[in-house]
């Protein structure tokens, strides 16, 4: 029963379903700056406007600068695993199937279920961020709606009243975003390179402003950047080095979504090469982009007074930029656009992948005749996503994210050093250096950031998993293709010992 349960897919499958081309496979159209962008498009959101000016303000002072280059680092241990990975296996099931070849399938399975909450549920998430901007952008032109997008609307159930909040704004941006996902996959990479080319436009625009200022005004940079490390309040993560820490862990959540770059590796022309390029290459710019932002913004405007919902927007009037919310909000809404993009592409490929393995129903797997994108599952995810967005605040939302983000990172480093062990003659285009050292350092960062999360976070991932297991065990299980061979092996060697 157990080795059931943890039997693993043959890498030889694995490989021959990425080896596909026919008119029933995913098409290669992606090549090396497709994926990079992808990755940047995951990765630059509401964080580099937002978490900056708070993690600074709560936590760690100017040096919210080493805040980012200790996430970052985190992260690279990750990024090299997925790297790895990606170039070896080069399949649209992303962590999902990394941990089928390396754990068994019910450790696929629930990290696959786990991969729902970063991306469906992250998408949903920025769709509500998305449209507080929008919002915003419209008053700064002092236009008025004619009518509300968050009207309030009131479902009887079994005899109560249920008050919701209906975000049309968040509703649109989804089902806009999945129609582009449906029309094709490099439709949808056009988009999302126009998206991140306008919001890396806009935070190059404040880097370049917000340095021309500091040289002109250095002294006022000195004295806001002074100090540098504010002593610590007496409480643990309130300044010092552990509020380092501390705001390390917040600021971390900014860079989730590079592993969805590993989702479009059956896209890819050339995903022995071109994979790690666009994980580990959209890691590293969007490392630069997020440290010359702290250390930029931190000096123009003192950290104390960066506690407010668009800091960076702040910063830049504080350089007497007066059209600063105006850029801001642009590069928000072109962020934004970008990441829902992004976490819906990786999450119907994901679910395209479960689907051939059989552990999901057939429809999920069905790709569109002309297109050749997973169309009915793209528009449920996007539908799904949609109604989370239209109905549920972004504080319900968030953390059960990080928990399926988190989980992903810490199977996907697991199994590199797992697969190494049981198989280590497998041709590799890329190898994780320092290996187990890097796995080992990627699983504790993640593991202390999933401990760090609240109870309620905990208590509802749970429940999730628990829906995941009723379905695998009454579903899945009964029609997994490796679980078949399984059976069928086994009942050729019992009658074979009857022959005998």
């Amino acid at each position: 029963m157990a080795s059931k349960l943890l039997a693993t897919k043959p890498i030889d499958a694995i490989l021959a379903e990425a080896a596909e081309t026919h008119e029933h496979s995913l098409k290669r159209a992606l090549g090396p700056i497709n994926l990079v962008t992808l990755g940047i498009g995951a990765i630059i959101g509401a964080g580099i406007f937002v978490l900056t000016g708070t993690a600074a303000a709560q936590f760690a002072g100017p040096a919210i600068v080493i805040s980012y280059i200790i996430a970052g680092a985190g992260c690279v241990f990750a990024g090299l695993c997925y790297a790895e990975f990606a170039s070896m296996l080069p399949i649209a099931g992303s962590a999902y199937t990394y941990g089928y070849a390396t754990m068994g399938e019910l450790v696929a399975w629930i990290i696959g279920w786990a991969l729902v909450l970063e991306y469906a549920f992250g998408a949903a998430t920025v769709a509500v961020g998305w449209s507080g901007f929008v919002s915003s952008l419209i008053g700064f032109f002092g236009a008025k709606l004619p009518f509300n997008p968050t009207p309030a609307i009131i479902i009887p159930v079994f005899g109560h009243t249920l008050h919701a909040q209906v975000d049309i704004f968040a509703l649109s941006a989804l089902v806009v975003i999945t129609i582009i996902l449906v029309v094709g996959v490099r439709e949808s990479a056009n988009f999302n390179s126009g998206a991140v080319m306008i919001k890396v436009s806009v935070v190059l625009i404040f880097i370049g402003l917000a340095a021309a200022y500091a040289f002109g005004h250095w002294h006022r940079m000195q004295v806001n950047w002074h100090p540098f490390i504010p002593k610590n309040t007496g409480h643990f993560g309130q300044f010092g080095w552990s509020g380092i820490m501390r705001g390390a862990g917040v600021v971390f959540f900014a860079y989730i979504g590079f592993d969805a770059v590993s989702t479009a590796a059956q896209e890819a022309r050339n995903p022995q090469k071109d994979m790690p390029f666009g994980i580990l290459g959209s890691l590293i710019v969007c490392t630069v982009l997020y440290i010359f932002v702290a250390g930029l913004l931190t000096g123009v405007k003192s950290y104390t007074s960066l506690n407010v919902p668009a800091p960076v927007a702040e910063g830049a009037a504080a350089i007497g930029v007066r059209w600063g919310v105006l850029l801001i909000d642009l590069g928000a809404i072109a962020g934004l656009a970008s990441v829902m993009l992004v976490m819906l592409l990786g999450q119907s490929r994901v679910l395209y992948t479960m689907s051939r393995d059989g552990l999901l129903w057939g429809w999920v797997g069905k790709l569109h005749p002309r297109f050749r994108t997973p169309y009915i599952t793209s528009i449920v995810v996007g539908l799904f996503a949609a109604f989370l967005a239209a109905f549920f605040p972004i504080t319900l939302l968030g953390e059960l994210v990080s928990l399926g983000t988190l989980l992903a990172f810490t199977i996907v480093c697991l199994g590199v050093w797992v697969l190494r062990v049981r198989h280590p003659g497998v041709h590799r285009p890329f190898r994780t250096p320092w290996v187990p050292v890097v796995p080992i350092c990627g699983m504790i960062v993640s593991v202390a950031l999933m401990l760090s999360l609240d109870a309620p976070a905990w208590i509802g991932f749970g429940a999730w998993l628990i829906v995941g297991q009723i379905i695998y065990f009454t579903y899945s299980r009964k029609h997994s293709t490796v679980q078949r061979t399984l059976a069928a092996g086994a009942s050729q060697e019992q009658n074979a010992q009857v022959r005998r």
